[in-house]
Formats: structure tokens, sequence, C-alpha cells
């Protein structure tokens, strides 16, 4: 009987142990909220981290109802070729009411441009890529509004409670902005600022009328519409100080503070990724380790990969890779070729398929959440002006590329006869079906998103080489960037690496396995060849 009342008291206090709060749930119990460090999770752990993104101009990507402006319809219609690629992000450019072509200069932030459908269909669209799979982000123009925006309209009146949500001042200061443009524009009441230009003034976020209803713009499409996040716009411009007028640190303090905080309580995990044009990556280092947001388009990174791929030399790209690797976390930046404000990287690349098909191979097999402009998985061509470099997508060799039925906004390009999607749908060697292969690859293959990353000294500067590896795999990316056979290379593994056999997972040849130090996978690597090989 002693026995078992010793074993129920043991029980008791056994019992009485686990209901006493832990040192843990006591500190969560007394704190109000988290600090905005401990807010996001790191990429990989996200869904963001095995993403790649397809950037769409929705004026230019299908016309559903024949009046030559493409539509929220026309994207749903084309889902299922989005869903084909592999993509499983979309960026959408400017999706609000504006009086430009463009959007970046917006009027309600609360609706959507009526040339491109209703709210509804908005939605419509929306649901249906989540049910494939695919999340969408919008572009999220926080610096400025446009100039026949209510707001600024009333600013106007310099005895309105909206003069000071704009920058005003009654004389000309006087200076000029980061590139040497006027940003003091003339008014009848006074001058303003505005960065870009007079028809998109700033706003001023030393208001806090101004913050809060960004803020409330913030939560609202996450919370009641339901984006997975933002590409923010010129967002190193938020706040200026006099002529200090990109990378504040009132601007760091406002995102820190205020904006990235916002984001993460509306919507845990949405993704923010921001333009940061021209800027090192010490700048992306500031703000996405100091959790302002998500990541950071790398324009370096793109920069390097045309540079390397035209001047048939590796080294251009890889010094970057390895000076991003050492100052950067893959969840920090955002890789990509080129975007709606650069001329087509096949314009770039001269036109040479061979080139655009290695851009695509050292995009894919890069670190970081990847982004391809739509209409650059088939080689569609354009310089500036602006408008030349965001045409009709090219689906059909039929009138107007297959965009529309209609009168275009803006006429297709010329080579859309021989530059479609039908055509390269049926070409296996395709450009189109080369990113298809790739993008497929690289989800089912962690090491290509998520492994770390061992650059290889490969004897001979026109040839690339690098490791990706994970606890599960190890993965070997290997390319010619010259339009001539190479056989004067060998990889040199920081470790003896063995295999007891290889697996081509990309490419046509079979390899022969390493066995540490120099390592030839192949005797001679044919013009502009392309390998992911698997070291099993």
């Amino acid at each position: 009987m002693p026995h078992k009342l010793t074993l129920l008291l043991i029980l008791i206090l056994l019992l009485a142990a686990c209901a006493q709060p832990t040192q843990g749930e006591i500190l969560r119990a007394t704190q109000t909220s988290a600090p905005p460090e401990e807010t996001a999770a790191p990429l990989n752990e996200s869904w963001w981290g095995e993403s790649v993104f397809y950037e769409i101009f929705v004026r230019s990507f299908y016309d559903s109802n024949a009046n030559g402006i493409g539509d929220f319809n026309g994207i749903t219609q084309k889902l299922d070729y989005i869903e084909s690629l592999g993509v499983t992000g979309i960026w959408l450019m400017p999706i609000f009411p504006s009086p430009s072509y463009h959007g970046y200069d917006v009027t309600d932030y609360y609706a959507v441009n009526p040339q491109y459908g209703t709210m509804d269909e908005f939605k419509n669209f929306v649901n249906e890529a989540h049910k494939r799979g695919i999340r969408v982000i919008i572009d999220l123009p926080l610096n400025h509004t446009s100039d026949k925006h209510p707001w600024f309209i009333e600013s106007k009146n310099p005895n309105s409670p909206y003069r000071n949500w704009y920058i005003w001042n009654d004389k000309d200061p006087k200076y000029n902005g980061p590139w040497g443009q006027d940003v003091w524009h003339p008014s009848q009441s006074g001058y303003y600022y505005g960065i870009f230009t007079a028809q998109m003034p700033d706003l001023n976020y030393r208001n806090d009328e101004v913050s809060a209803e960004m803020l409330n713009v913030t939560r609202y499409w996450l919370e009641e519409i339901g984006v997975d996040g933002y590409r923010l716009d010129a967002v190193k411009h938020l706040v200026e100080q006099v002529q200090n007028q990109q990378n504040t640190i009132d601007t760091h303090i406002w995102l820190k503070k205020e904006f990235y905080p916002t984001v993460k309580a509306a919507s845990p995990n949405a993704y923010t990724v921001g333009e940061l044009f021209g800027d090192d990556l010490n700048t992306i280092l500031a703000y996405t380790k100091g959790k302002q947001f998500d990541s950071a388009f790398h324009f370096q990174l793109a920069e390097a990969i045309v540079k390397s791929i035209n001047l048939q030399n590796a080294s251009y790209f890889s010094a970057m890779q390895a000076l991003t690797e050492k100052t950067l976390q893959p969840e920090m930046y955002a890789p990509f070729l080129t975007n709606h404000d650069q001329d087509r990287v096949m314009n770039q690349l001269f036109n040479k398929v061979e080139r655009a098909k290695l851009a695509a191979f050292l995009l894919l097999t890069s670190s970081g959440a990847p982004f391809i402009y739509y209409g650059e998985e088939i080689g569609m061509t354009g310089k500036k002006p602006d408008e030349d470099i965001r045409r009709p997508m090219q689906w059909t060799p039929q009138q107007n590329a297959g965009f529309t039925t209609g009168r275009p906004w803006r006429a297709p390009a010329k080579d859309y006869e021989f530059i479609n999607v039908e055509f390269q749908q049926a070409e296996e060697t395709s450009l189109l079906n080369h990113y298809r292969a790739l993008i497929h690859l690289r989800s089912e293959h962690a090491a290509l998103s998520a492994g770390a990353l061992t650059l290889l000294e490969t004897g001979n500067p026109s040839t690339y080489a690098a490791l990706r590896i994970t606890d599960e795999e190890t993965l070997l990316v290997l390319a010619n960037l010259s339009d001539e056979t190479v056989s004067d290379y060998s990889l040199k593994l920081e470790s003896a690496i063995h295999a007891a056999d290889v697996q081509t997972l990309f490419g046509n040849d079979k390899a022969s396995a390493p066995q540490g130090g120099e390592y030839k996978p192949f005797p001679a690597l044919a013009p502009n060849a392309m390998y992911i090989l698997e070291l099993k």
C-alpha cells in the first residue's frame, strides 16, 4: 500500500511541474509584441525560398475583351501557361487606377485600374493562381502619388488639411535630385517636391497621417484582397533629409518600425522585395538584415551575368557571386536578368539565342529567388523608350501576336511572326523549353535553390563551375561560356569528393565520376555547353 501512495505522490508532483509555466512562456506572456527582428522566417523556411517569379505588365499580357488592353481575365486565361513554366510566383506591375499607361502614378490605392477589370475579376485571378500553387505579389508605389490624386489636388490649397501630406515650399529651394533632375516643381500655390517627375509628387512621411494611411493601404491588400506580398517601387526614396534624397536614416527607421511589422502582422508569410537600383551589396544588407523588407533585387548580379556571357569570361559572374556570398544570405536578394526599366536581355545579348540560354542557366542555378520578365522565356526583344520594352506578349504568329483581336495599345515587336509561344512550344530545343526544363529542375532539386554554393576554379576563363550542396544531394553546375570547344579545363575540388556515380540532370552526355582533387567530367565542353550533374 505505501508504495502505491508513493507512486501517486510522484504522479501528482509531475503533473504540477508540467502545469508550471516555463521561463520562455512567462517571457512571452509579458511581451506585448515581438520585435521586428523576430517576425520573419528565414527565406528557406518560407514559400518564396523555393519559388521562381514571373513579372507581368498587365496591359501587355493578354487581352480578353478585344479592347487592345491586357486585363485580369486575360492573365487568368493564361494561368495554365504560367503554371506550365513551373513558376510559383507572379509579380504584377501596378494595378491601381492611374492616368498613365504604366500605372506608377496612383490616383486610388484602394481600387484597381478599370482598364484592367474589376476588383472581383482581380480576386478571381488571385484565387485561380492560388489553386495552381502560384502566389501573387503586386507593385506598391509608396513614395509618390499621381498629381491627379484627390489628396494632391486638395493639397494645392495652402489651407487644406492635405497640404502637409506632400512636401511644399513657398520658394524654390534650388537643388536637384540624385541624377541631376529637377525635383522642385512650380504651381500657383508654391513649389512641391517630386523626385521623379512633376506628375509624381512625393508623399510626406514625416506626417503621421500619411504614414498611418499608407500602412492602412498595406494592410488592405494583404488582409482584404489576399495578395501574397509586395514589390516596393522606389523604396529608397521614401523619406528625404533635405538634399539627402535616398537611403536616409529616416527611410530605414520608417520601414523597420512601421512598414515591416505592419506587413508581418497582417500576413506573417507575406513577401516583400525592394527596388534599390544602382546600390551596392552593403545597401541591400542594411535593408534586409535590418528587417525592413525581406529581400532586394540584385542589379549587380544581373549586370555580371550579361557581361560574362558577352565577353565569354565567367570571372565577372563568379566574382560577383563570391562577393554576394560573403555579404548576403540567399534570403536577402532576388536575382534577375532584366526588368521593365531596362533594354530586354535579348538585345543586350545581341539577339543570340545560345547566349540567352546561358543567361537563363546562370540565373536559374543561382541562389536567391529569381525573377523572369514576361517574354524573356521566348526571347522577346525591345529597347527604350520604355513603351517598347513593355510591348504585348507574343503568343502566336497571327495578327497582333495573338495578344488581342482588337487594336493593341502598342504594336507588338515586328519579330512576333517567328518569335512566339506557339512556335516554341513545339520545338524541343527552343528557348522556352530550355527555361521550362531549368525551372522544373530547380523545383525538383532543393540544392539549386537552398544549397550551399561553392565556386570552383576551372583553369579556363570561359568555364564556369560551382557546387550546390545540401545534406541530401551534391550538384555540380558547369557551363562553357565560349563559342568554341573547350578542352583545357579542370575543376579543382576544395575537398576530396568521391562519387560512385554521376547522373546528368541537365545536358546530354554521361560524365565521369570524380575521385577527389582535379576533376574533368568531360574530355571537352562543346560551345555554350551547360550541365547540371548529380554526384551520387
